[in-house]
Order: C-alpha cells, then sequence, then structure tokens
C-alpha cells in the first residue's frame, strides 16, 4: 500500500491543515486567489493549488514544496471544515464557468477530474467523519512520528529546516486537544471507533512516551545533523529538540493515550462495521464511491469479490498438485506457514538482499513493457521500529526534483520467519517496481500536468495499477519457483477476499471475527496476519476495495485494446523499435496509462478510448 500525502476529505480530517496566511519564501505574503479575474483554465488550476498548499501544508511538504514547513493548524474546529468547504464551492463554480467541449483533449481530462474531485470532497464534507480524528492505522498521531523522524519527507537539512519542525510541534499540542473535543462529540453521537482497534491506539501512544528525550522517535534528527550546521546552531537546536520532547510531544501523546484508555475506550463499540454508528450506511455508501470512483453497489462488489475468490481457489489447487501435496487446500496452507524451507532468512539484511535480488531480476525485461521510466531514484528500506508492528510493506514517494528518493519500506519484525510465500515477488512488482515507483514518479515529473493532477491520488487507479503489475511476474521473469508463483496468488487472493469481507463487514453485519475466519480459509496467513489486516478494514472502511476493482479495470483496458488495435501503426513501430510488430504493443499501453496520472476510473476509460481511437 503506498503511503504519502492524502487528498480530499481524508487530507482535512487526518492530517494538519493550515487556516492562515504566511509570507511565501521570497517574503511577500500570499493571497487568496480572486477568480472572477482568471481567464483560463490553468490560472484557475494554479489558483486552486496555491491555497491548497496553504491549507495542507503536510501535503505540500511531501509534495516538494517546503514554504510551510513549520506549518501544522488546527483542521479540527467547524471553523475550518466550513473554510475548506468554501475552497472547493469557489473553485468548482469557478470551473463552470468554462465550456468543456471547447477545450483541448488534455483539458477535457484536467476538467472532467477537477469537477469530479471537487463534487466528492463536498459531498465527504457533510458525513460526521471528524468525529473520529484518527485510529490505528492513519491519522496524524502517526503520520508526526514519520515526518519527525528525520527519516521522512520533512526536511532536516539546514538550521532552519530543524526550526521549521519546532512549528509543527506546537501545532500538534492544540491539535492534540481538539482531536478529543472531537472525540467526545462522537461519544455522545454514537459516531465512535470499535473497541477492537482503540485497543491497538493506545499503545502507539505509549509508544512514543519516554522519559529520556535522547530515547524519543523525535531525537532523530538530532543524532543526524548534517555536518555544515554550525556548532553553535547544533548545540542551540539540541536543547530546544529536548524542550519540545519532554514538555510538548510527550505530554501530548501521554494526553492522547490517557484519553483514549480511560475516557473513550470504554465508550467505544462492539461492534463491527461502519453501519453500526448512526448516518453509517451513508458513511459506507461514500467510501464505496470515493475509493472505487465507480458506481459499483457494495453488493456488486460482494458478487465480483465471491466470483474471483473462487477463480483463485482453482488456480492454488494447482499449484498445491505441482508441488506434490497430498492434503487439501487448508492444509497446504498450514504447511506454507511452518515449512523451514520457506523461512531460510536469519537477519533483516538478508530479506532486504532477497528484495535487491528480485530488483535485479526485473530490470532487463522492463524495457519491453516500459517505453517511459522515472528519474526518481529508488531504495529499499526496513520499516522503523516504532511502527512495524502495526505496519504494512509499504511505498513512500519521492521528490519531484529528485532529491529524496521513493522508499520501499518492509517490517522485518523477525527475520527468522519471514516466509517466501508471503508474496516477495509480487511485493516488489506492486509496492517498488513498476507498481507504486513507477507509477507516482512518472506523475510527478510531468512538469506538463497541472500541479493537481501532478500530485492526485486515486485509489481505484494507484492501487489497481500496483495489483495489476502483480500479474506482469511472469512476463518480467518471475514467478518461476510454484512457491513464490504460490505467493502472488497469495497476494491476488488477499484483494478478492477484500471484496467479500470489506463489504460484509460494512454492511451485511458480518463480524470481526467471522471476517478473520474468512481469510483464514482462504489464504496462507497467520492469525496475527489475518488480524491486522481485518482491523485496518475496520479502520478505513471501502479503502481496500480499490485495489480489485482497479485492476480489474485495467487488465479489461488492456484486452479490449488487444482486440480493437490489431497491427502496430508506423508510429509505435518507430517509437518502440525492436518490438512486436505485428500485434498490441503492451510498452505502449503502459506507458499511455501512466503518463497523465492517476484519475477517477471513468475519466481514464475514456481517455483511453480516445488514445485506442487515436492508434487505429
Amino acid at each position: 500500500m503506498k503511503k504519502f500525502a492524502f487528498t480530499g476529505l481524508l487530507a482535512a480530517t487526518l492530517l494538519g491543515a493550515c487556516n492562515q496566511q504566511k509570507p511565501a519564501a521570497d517574503g511577500s505574503t500570499p493571497i487568496e486567489t480572486d477568480i472572477s479575474k482568471i481567464k483560463d483554465l490553468s490560472g484557475l488550476f494554479a489558483g486552486y493549488w496555491e491555497e491548497q498548499a496553504r491549507l495542507f501544508p503536510l501535503e505540500a511538504t511531501t509534495q516538494g514544496d517546503n514554504r510551510y514547513n513549520d506549518q501544522l493548524p488546527n483542521d479540527q474546529t467547524r471553523a475550518f471544515r466550513q473554510q475548506v468547504q468554501g475552497f472547493y464551492e469557489k473553485y468548482l463554480n469557478g470551473l463552470k464557468k468554462f465550456n468543456r467541449e471547447k477545450l483541448s483533449e488534455n483539458d477535457k481530462i484536467s476538467y472532467d477530474i477537477f469537477q469530479y474531485d471537487l463534487e466528492t470532497k463536498l459531498e465527504g464534507l457533510k458525513l460526521n467523519l471528524w468525529m473520529m480524528p484518527f485510529q490505528q492505522f492513519w491519522g496524524l498521531p502517526i503520520s508526526m512520528g514519520q515526518y519527525g523522524s528525520g527519516e521522512g519527507v520533512q526536511p532536516f537539512k539546514t538550521a532552519k529546516d530543524y526550526d521549521n519542525w519546532l512549528g509543527r510541534v506546537r501545532g500538534f499540542s492544540v491539535w492534540g486537544d481538539s482531536a478529543i473535543v472531537n472525540f467526545r462529540q462522537g461519544m455522545k453521537a454514537g459516531v465512535v471507533l470499535p473497541k477492537t482497534l482503540v485497543e491497538r491506539m493506545v499503545p502507539q501512544m505509549r509508544a512514543l512516551e519516554v522519559t529520556d528525550p535522547t530515547k524519543s522517535l523525535f531525537y532523530g534528527p538530532i543524532n543526524r545533523f548534517p555536518k555544515e550546521i554550525s556548532a553553535e546552531d547544533k548545540e542551540r537546536i539540541t536543547a530546544a529538540y529536548k524542550k519540545a520532547i519532554m514538555e510538548e510531544l510527550v505530554p501530548t501523546y501521554r494526553k492522547l493515550g490517557n484519553f483514549l484508555e480511560k475516557e473513550y475506550l470504554p465508550k467505544a463499540r462492539t461492534t463491527t462495521g461502519i453501519a453500526a454508528v448512526p448516518g453509517g450506511p451513508e458513511i459506507y455508501r461514500y467510501y464505496v464511491k470515493s475509493w472505487t470512483t465507480t458506481d459499483k453497489t457494495p453488493e456488486e462488489i460482494y458478487q465480483t469479490g465471491l466470483s474471483e475468490v473462487k477463480r483463485i481457489r482453482t488456480e492454488m489447487e494447482k499449484v498445491k498438485a505441482q508441488v506434490g501435496f497430498k492434503g487439501d487446500l487448508k492444509a497446504f496452507f498450514a504447511s506454507l506457514k511452518t515449512d523451514p524451507k520457506l523461512m531460510p532468512y536469519q537477519t533483516p539484511e538478508d530479506v532486504l538482499g532477497a528484495f535487491r535480488t528480485i530488483q535485479a531480476k526485473i530490470t532487463p525485461n522492463l524495457s519491453k513493457m516500459f517505453g517511459r521510466t522515472p528519474k526518481t531514484p529508488f531504495e529499499i528500506r526496513q520499516t522503523e521500529a516504532f511502527r512495524a508492528a502495526s505496519a504494512s510493506a509499504e511505498y513512500n514517494q519521492g521528490s519531484p526534483d529528485g532529491s529524496r528518493p521513493g522508499i520501499f519500506y518492509i517490517p522485518i519484525l523477525d527475520a527468522k520467519t519471514f516466509n517466501v510465500t508471503s508474496g516477495m515477488e509480487s511485493l516488489f512488482l506492486h509496492e517498488a517496481i513498476p507498481g507504486h515507483h513507477y507509477q507516482i514518479s512518472l506523475q510527478q515529473e510531468n512538469d506538463k500536468l497541472p500541479k493537481f493532477r501532478r500530485f492526485a491520488w486515486y485509489g481505484a487507479m494507484g492501487e489497481g495499477w500496483a495489483l495489476y503489475t502483480e500479474s506482469l511476474g511472469k512476463e518480467l521473469g518471475l514467478y518461476t519457483d510454484p512457491y513464490q508463483y504460490m505467493g502472488a496468488l497469495g497476494d491476488e487472493m488477499h484483494r478478492a477476499v477484500r471484496l467479500v469481507v470489506d463489504v460484509a463487514m460494512h454492511s451485511k453485519n458480518m463480524t470481526r471475527e467471522q471476517a478473520i475466519a474468512y481469510m483464514l480459509e482462504n489464504e496462507a496467513i497467520s492469525e496475527e496476519g489475518a488480524t491486522a489486516e481485518i482491523e485496518r478494514y475496520m479502520a478505513i472502511p471501502g479503502q481496500a476495495l480499490s485495489y480489485k476493482i482497479g485492476a480489474l479495470k485495467i487488465r479489461e483496458l488492456r484486452e479490449k485494446y488487444q482486440k480493437q488495435l490489431g497491427p502496430k501503426t508506423n508510429a509505435l513501430r518507430e517509437q518502440y523499435p525492436g518490438q512486436n510488430k505485428e500485434h498490441f504493443h503492451l510498452a505502449g499501453f503502459h506507458d499511455e496509462l501512466l503518463k497523465d496520472g492517476v484519475m477517477p476510473l471513468s475519466v481514464l476509460e475514456r481517455k483511453m478510448d480516445t488514445w485506442a481511437y487515436g492508434e487505429k
């Protein structure tokens, strides 16, 4: 799963945001854009981007805009939500002044994405999601650790960078108080998190309480001072960080932990799905629509999930027969979890080295599938210890200028139990190359796109693309080992199971325990792993649907154009010399799919249909 700056409703509810104006880098004071004076679409988009950067400064930092790196104002207030609503309405009204039919093809895509995005955000602001400010998987208390560790997207290169982080620390104290107020409003309204999730949140807060500031995660930047910073600044900053840790960060995490444990946990709900809270069915329909970017109903998605589970089980049976296992599929799953030969690693470095070997294996074959590749550097790292226990493997995007690499994070709790059938090859394809790293980097590097598209995120296409790339494994030279292929099938099954359990938990009264049992029945996953996954779906309803829905759409488009295009055109022959010249060209399809960034699936299909028509 990709980790990065969230857009739309998630950004407004989960991340800190700026509701004040701050001098720009040149010392000038930015003002709100007067859209009545805007004459072209690019001006509208530029104005939107500038205002959004001030409203959501954490997103700005993630996107390489460092003007607001000291900002972490309070996004937990009604005034802020009203401000965001007015901001979206203003730009939606501004968009409607332009005649879509008179625009270029690329501007039509921008128009459609912009309209969809603003309408979806406004719809989400009507819901009571602000009453649940964070949970165990996403939220500012977790993001603060990632930004402030010195290993994330927050820059720590100059003395000013170090001072900037202290500004965000001060903002976090205020945010924490307001988050508690909103949690209490939710308690009164019955809009509360499940008890099992709150039980996960408490130790997360406790882990960031320290008695020695040098042992804090937030002391990390001090341990990695750049040599360019003067001795005087180092001394001053070190003292300021120790004070901030002990007088602001630790008290805020302690306050949040105490509140969650003593006040919120007794009021948390024992039910599993979001349908149990007031307005829950409406919330879930919104999440399904926004995460899949389709009008598919929960029931349609549920039936697709059942069908996919059946199909993949059939393929798993073939692998079981290939390796000569005599028991049933459930027994095969059990054997995969315990067979010592499938756990060959001794140290975390062994695990990281195995992923580097996968990268080396696919590299020679990538040119057959991609005419364009990213310039952004790429690294493989172990997930930080403080969040590894509740983290999944993930991709953190690089900066557009290449100064920060894209990072594939792997949580390794015990290298000796790291199993090759966990889907190592398919995981690398999904989270790293050519999955998230290619898609996100190519999108960010395309400076011809308006910024709201360069840094956009739609899970259905973004996660759908990453899941689709898992299906390219054999073409890239992977999945030659039946156990690695079984791991890939397990990953695909995992996404199919999600369609079933996510919908069932949030709209069919399936319990947490029933969902865990269903996952264990259909996957070679540990009970601990299944529990963490199911609790993730409880925390962020609908998000897990995006992967499979998007991947199925991309596969559908590929098959459609393979049938439609026939022999390649001369233009494609010149662009991709040395490739198969008699059939649909996969590199051309992939390049077109990625070059304009993520977008709602309906917009994607219109764009790709236009491309295919031009290729005939």
